[in-house]
């Protein structure tokens, strides 16, 4: 069966507008959360606006796309750049991966109500390149992009496509602000992922692409290689994580039997909500991973919604290509019921494989296996 290999990546956020970038504040220990005013309540982590608009503007990308459109684009343009990819070619896919797209516009009532629908930011998006097959679209919650790589994964296994392109991507907005804030889901300071004392979620925004191919030429990371992965739904609750852990055990279980390896570090979701870091403590230990180094990178970028299982891929790429071991940022005491083997501080470490894993709204879970 066809290996799938890593031919491109880009990260824009807070931290950065490539993926060196982004890992070498990370390396430095840096967050992008911030309080934006004074009198702000909760820290977020916003891209810089002006200096993205000079990004665009150097790519010449066009000002009536909005700018969840743009970010993705110049992600992707920025993850090809150095590769023989070609959306154009029909040997190429792209898959789309979001929360939310646009529905910031929701707050501009009959202004570009059209652009709400993600099947019409997919459509400009692949109109922007090219693109001869029409734009794959993944909304599922936090899982999106994680969801999106196993989708990849699987059609470039199955010889459909020579290269896929997965780009995941969110922005901040105040429906998505009201709607955490409606949850009492968000917490007043950063948040403390696995901690005693986590109180709630620090939002975030960017985007990541990653070009995956069959094309073992192009393969950068070492010769990385993405192994398998797999998705459940524990149908716990419209917006509550299970209980037991047993949906999300069963996506990394699913992905591990088909890869018939075990992970030597696993990157979690990590949200720092009090039901979610005992979900996944409770995952792990279904899945008899405890020993097995883990964090959670929310310190770092904030919860990105749809974009976070690609950014958090592509940083753990980063880390086992210069076997380094990132910290969870933010934690202090250890706070969920089962005992995983949580990275409190960043130090050189040789790993040759990761689980990255993730779960969101409605029950979804997801896990995909990279390894070199």
């Amino acid at each position: 069966m066809n290996k799938v290999f890593i031919a491109g990546s880009n990260i824009i956020s807070s931290l950065g507008f490539t993926s060196k970038e982004n890992f070498n504040n990370i390396l430095e220990g840096n967050s992008g959360l911030r309080y934006q005013s004074e009198d702000a309540i909760h820290p977020i982590s916003y891209l810089n606006r002006s200096l993205f608009n000079e990004h665009c503007l150097l790519e010449k990308i066009d000002e009536e796309l909005s700018l969840f459109e743009k970010l993705c684009i110049l992600s992707i343009k920025y993850a090809v750049s150095k590769t023989k990819v070609d959306l154009k070619k029909e040997d190429c896919l792209l898959i789309l991966a979001t929360t939310k797209g646009n529905v910031g516009f929701l707050e501009k009532l009959n202004e570009r109500s059209q652009d709400i629908h993600l099947w019409e930011s997919a459509t400009k998006i692949g109109n922007y390149f090219g693109a001869v097959n029409r734009p794959v679209l993944i909304s599922n919650a936090c899982v999106s992009s994680v969801l999106a790589q196993v989708m990849a994964v699987r059609l470039l296994k199955a010889k459909k496509y020579k290269h896929v392109i997965v780009c995941g991507a969110d922005l901040i907005s105040e429906f998505v602000l009201s709607g955490f804030t409606s949850f009492k889901a968000l917490s007043n300071n950063l948040c403390t992922p696995f901690d005693t004392n986590r109180d709630g979620l620090s939002l975030g925004e960017g985007a990541g692409t990653l070009v995956l191919t069959t094309d073992s030429i192009q393969a950068v990371y070492n010769g990385a290689s993405c192994l398998a992965g797999a998705s459940s739904n524990d149908a716990n609750h419209i917006s509550g994580p299970s209980r037991t852990g047993d949906g999300l055990a069963n996506a990394i279980t699913s992905t591990l039997s088909q890869a018939q390896i075990k992970p030597e570090f696993i990157s979690a979701h990590g949200t720092a909500t009090m039901y979610n870091d005992e979900m996944e403590s409770k995952a792990i230990n279904l899945a008899q991973l405890n020993d097995v180094p883990v964090n959670s990178l929310k310190g770092f970028f904030g919860h990105t919604l749809g974009a976070a299982g690609i950014i958090e891929t592509i940083i753990t790429l980063c880390a086992m290509n210069e076997s380094k071991i990132i910290e969870t940022k933010g934690f202090a005491d250890y706070g969920v019921s089962e005992q995983i083997n949580l990275v409190t501080r960043t130090e050189d470490f040789n790993f040759n494989s990761f689980l990255k894993i993730a779960s969101g709204f409605g029950g979804c879970n997801a896990a995909i296996l990279y390894s070199k």
